[in-house]
């Protein structure tokens, strides 16, 4: 079934009405009729069952036949703190990270990063570019949610936000051996938000990582092999969304 996302504000009691692109798209690309069935979200994490009612110049409107809480998000926040990489890896970062779970991706300015956003212009326009891969991508995996991409943050400011907001981690090669990343991982279900820090294309600095430690942020190993900033990043959050989905099936 098709799904549509809109905005709190256009939920009303038994109607919801459907605004923007997606008028065209239901209206001459999908050519939905009147008494069709569709899924919205409305970015809450609740999702309903519709139908269409009405068209009119500029909005579809819909009966709620059905309100439920999603299925599709995960009890714990999982928050992508991401080094800016090079060139268009960033794009398959949001979208990959997006469709293993995360909640919200921040760009993160780092000692190693070689990318410089020159201006507000061309960072407002990055933004708005991975904003809507980020509503794409959640599109795409079924998300009730469409994660936020947010400014481009300072390292600094980026682990005073993480430190405030409970566990965080920083995959790191030099980090001891797997155990660390077990026992963090195990916990994550019963945290409402993890932070999980990954540098760029040459990682974090050991001044980064000490810095890291001394906001409460948990270095832990991937491995013994070496991975790219993109790599690193989805198997972090894979590793954490399989233990928050078994934790959380475990408890119904």
């Amino acid at each position: 079934m098709h799904c549509f996302y809109c905005e709190e504000k256009n939920v009303t009691e038994g109607a919801i009405r459907i605004t923007g692109s997606d008028v065209n798209h239901i209206k001459n690309v999908l050519r939905m009729r009147a008494g069709e069935p569709l899924t919205v979200c409305d970015g809450t994490g609740m999702e309903y069952s519709c139908e269409i009612t009405e068209f009119l110049a500029d909005e579809v409107v819909l009966r709620i036949l059905k309100k439920a809480k999603a299925q599709t998000e995960l009890t714990t926040r999982l928050v992508l703190y991401q080094g800016l990489p090079k060139k268009d890896k960033m794009e398959l970062i949001i979208q990959k990270a997006v469709e293993l779970g995360a909640a919200e991706i921040v760009p993160v300015m780092t000692k190693r990063c070689i990318v410089k956003l020159e201006d507000d212009k061309k960072e407002a326009k990055k933004l708005e570019r991975w904003q809507a891969i980020a509503e794409s991508a959640a599109k795409q995996s079924g998300r009730a949610v469409i994660p936020a991409v947010t400014r481009v943050m300072s390292y600094r400011e980026a682990l005073k936000r993480a430190k405030e907001n409970g566990m965080g981690l920083i995959p790191y090669e030099c980090a001891a051996g797997m155990k660390s990343l077990k026992e963090a991982a195990s916990q994550a279900a019963d945290q409402a938000t993890v932070s999980i820090f990954i540098g760029p294309e040459g990682g974090f600095e050991e001044a980064e990582v000490e810095a890291a430690k001394e906001h409460g942020i948990v270095p832990v190993s991937l491995g013994k092999r070496i991975l790219r900033t993109e790599t690193a990043g989805f198997t972090t959050l894979s590793i954490l969304m399989y233990e928050i989905e078994c934790a959380t099936e475990m408890k119904e």
